[in-house]
């Protein structure tokens, strides 16, 4: 993992660490992928069940877990976060690190939020995080894509409507997805019927610390960093800046 998904990791981390109820409450990562946050979720002492939509994810989301086996991932399959495949009220937390923008239509994303607050106990809470719809406008602005006419129009789109198309091979692109406006995020949410804390900033503006790769590396550099972006999480003039956002 390479020092921007490091501080997504941590920031992420903590997080969700201030809501969870405590351990063995019972955790839904829905769309964990290769099981990152599911791995120390367990190992922290959670009832911890994965679900992806691809059974490459979900293979390494087990080979993962085998890898602390006194503290497994209780179950790893390959499912749909619009169609759930658990009893109603039976999750302490759900976790939508990835569906929201992966479900490009606003009606999936309907569908999936629907689906976490019928598996949510009462009081649990959802994790649900979205894309800026800023993310590309500041990606290629600071990494020169912007030079590219196809990543001009691929900014313009996101502005104009958060689709996030690739119409090209370059995979430093991303994916077709959709990426939100802070207040759009709230309101989806919202609209699934939870009621809804602030907005926050997951890496925030970051990317701005000079030298970003050596200071991480400095202990006492990457605490400052980790104190000052806690401290401005939910800025609402700065959380749209972020790469990635969570309500």
């Amino acid at each position: 993992m390479d020092n921007w998904g490091q501080i997504e990791f941590v920031r992420t981390k903590s997080i969700i660490g201030r809501h969870l109820a405590k351990p063995p409450a019972v955790v839904l990562d829905i769309g964990g992928a290769a099981g990152r946050y599911s791995c120390w979720l367990a190992r922290e002492g959670y009832e911890v069940h994965l679900v992806d939509p691809v059974p490459l994810h979900v293979d390494q989301a087990k080979k993962a877990s085998n890898q602390q086996p006194e503290k497994p991932i209780v179950s790893c399959r390959v499912g749909d976060a619009r169609q759930l495949e658990f009893d109603n009220e039976i999750a302490d937390a759900v976790l939508l690190m990835g569906p929201l923008y992966h479900l490009v239509d606003e009606q999936a994303r309907k569908r999936c939020l629907a689906e976490a607050n019928r598996v949510l106990k009462v009081g649990g809470h959802v994790f649900a995080v979205g894309i800026s719809k800023f993310a590309s406008t500041i990606d290629g602005l600071e990494s020169g894509y912007f030079l590219d006419p196809v990543f001009q129009e691929i900014m313009k789109g996101d502005l104009e409507t958060g689709h996030h198309r690739n119409p090209s091979n370059n995979p430093a692109y991303f994916m077709d997805t959709f990426f939100h406006h802070p207040d759009e995020l709230k309101s989806e949410v919202a609209s699934a019927g939870f009621d809804v804390r602030p907005v926050v900033a997951i890496e925030g503006i970051s990317y701005l610390m000079k030298d970003f790769d050596q200071n991480w590396a400095i202990d006492e550099n990457r605490a400052f960093l980790l104190e000052i972006i806690n401290k401005v999480e939910s800025e609402p003039s700065l959380i749209g800046a972020s790469p990635h956002i969570m309500c």
